[in-house]
């Protein structure tokens, strides 16, 4: 199976190109995109990638898409994208939220929270026993949970990080590790209909954050 993984959820995103088979996938290429420049750059670097590689975008059998939470205008971008290409080549979508890459970025998940800085003071969370509970904290919230549960603080950011006494900063391609993830959900059939297909902000409503800071 001919794939295509999408992260435009972050200030850096990027796409990768990766071909399935039986329980095995080989990442055949991926490519960086800056935040900012997705609308401008993301259809150009998927048919540069597929053109560098002599494959034509007929061959894809397969898209993954990278839900956030992250940036409201960035995903945008790239879901518009996918749900562009889902629709054109009638091929099947798998979603991979951005708290779900950095969990699966670790070995070992059990006792672990998964956390990417929210703004405002907050973070988006992640616990999976098994199944995985996806939430908006304050960061004191966060912290106080975190100790409560003696759980390891996997971080994506080291300004976040630093915030933990228990905390691993995580490097990792989000596009690699969405393409092995996404060509699992293909395979098992967990897909997402195109008109289905929406961001994961995980964001509490205004009037609850204007609630929240009147307290």
């Amino acid at each position: 199976m001919l794939l295509l993984a999408v992260d435009t959820s972050g200030r850096q995103g990027g796409i990768t190109l990766a071909r399935g088979a039986a329980d095995q996938v080989e990442i055949i290429e991926s490519a960086y995109i800056q935040g900012g420049t997705f609308s401008a750059e993301l259809i150009p670097q998927i048919s540069d990638l597929l053109s560098r590689h002599q494959l034509a975008v007929q061959q894809l059998q397969g898209l993954v898409a990278v839900t956030g939470p992250g940036s409201f205008t960035g995903l945008r971008v790239g879901l518009t994208a996918v749900k562009g290409l889902a629709e054109v080549l009638k091929i099947p979508i798998a979603a991979v939220t951005s708290l779900e890459l950095l969990l699966a970025a670790s070995s070992a998940r059990n006792g672990m929270m998964a956390v990417l800085d929210a703004g405002r003071g907050e973070v988006y969370a992640a616990i999976e026993n098994g199944v995985r509970e996806e939430m908006l904290l304050s960061l004191e919230e966060a912290i106080s949970l975190a100790k409560s549960r003696n759980l390891q603080v996997l971080a994506a950011e080291p300004n976040i990080a630093t915030k933990f006494d228990q905390s691993k900063l995580v490097t990792y391609r989000s596009t690699e590790i969405a393409a092995r993830i996404g060509y699992s959900k293909l395979c098992a059939g967990e897909t997402v209909d195109v008109l289905a297909l929406d961001a994961n902000y995980i964001r509490r409503s205004e009037a609850e954050y204007m609630q929240k800071m009147r307290k």
